[in-house]
C-alpha cells in the first residue's frame, strides 16, 4: 500500500490496484440490478431485481458512513459531534429509502450518495487524503448515474 508516514499516522498516497478494483466491483450489483429492472420479461422479475437494486444502494450509502466512523475510533479523524453525525447520516438516509421503496427510494439514495459526496469533499476534504476522495468521487458519480437510470427505466417499465 503506498502510504506517506506522518508522525503515528500512515496517510494514503495511492489507492492499491486490488482495494481499486474491489470498490469498483461492489458497484456491480447496481449495475446487474438495472439490467433486471430494464431487460426481466415479467413484472415480479423487474420488482425484485428492483428491491434488490435499493436494497446494495443502501447497503453502499451505509457502508460510506461505516468508513468514517472507523476512522474516528481509529483516531484518523477528529470526534467532532457533526462529523459523528455526519458519519450517522448515510445510515439514517439509508433505512427510509429501503422502506418506501421504488422510484422515490432511489431518488432518495441518489441524493444521499450526492450529499454525502459533498460533504466528504467540502467539510472533511482537508482530513482525508487525496486518494481517497479520487476514489470515493468516481464511486459516487458511478452510483447515482447508475441509481438515477434505475430510477428512470423501472418508470418506464411500470415499475413505482
Amino acid at each position: 500500500m503506498a502510504t506517506e508516514e506522518t508522525p503515528g499516522v500512515a496517510v494514503l498516497t495511492h489507492v492499491p490496484t486490488a482495494l481499486e478494483w474491489a470498490s469498483y466491483a461492489c458497484v456491480a450489483p447496481l449495475l446487474l440490478g438495472l439490467a433486471g429492472v430494464g431487460l426481466l420479461p415479467e413484472y415480479a422479475s423487474r420488482e425484485l431485481a428492483l428491491r434488490g437494486t435499493l436494497a446494495w444502494g443502501g447497503v453502499l450509502l451505509a457502508f460510506t458512513g461505516g468508513v468514517h466512523w472507523g476512522l474516528a475510533l481509529g483516531g484518523r479523524l477528529p470526534w467532532r459531534t457533526t462529523w459523528i453525525c455526519g458519519a450517522l447520516a448515510p445510515a439514517a438516509c439509508a433505512a427510509p429509502a429501503a422502506m418506501i421503496g421504488g422510484q422515490r427510494g432511489l431518488a432518495l439514495l441518489t441524493v444521499g450518495f450526492g450529499m454525502f459526496w459533498l460533504y466528504e469533499h467540502r467539510v472533511l476534504g482537508e482530513y482525508l487524503p487525496a486518494a481517497y476522495l479520487s476514489l470515493r468521487r468516481h464511486l459516487s458519480v458511478a452510483i447515482c448515474v447508475l441509481l438515477a437510470v434505475t430510477m428512470f427505466i423501472s418508470d418506464a417499465n411500470g415499475l413505482s
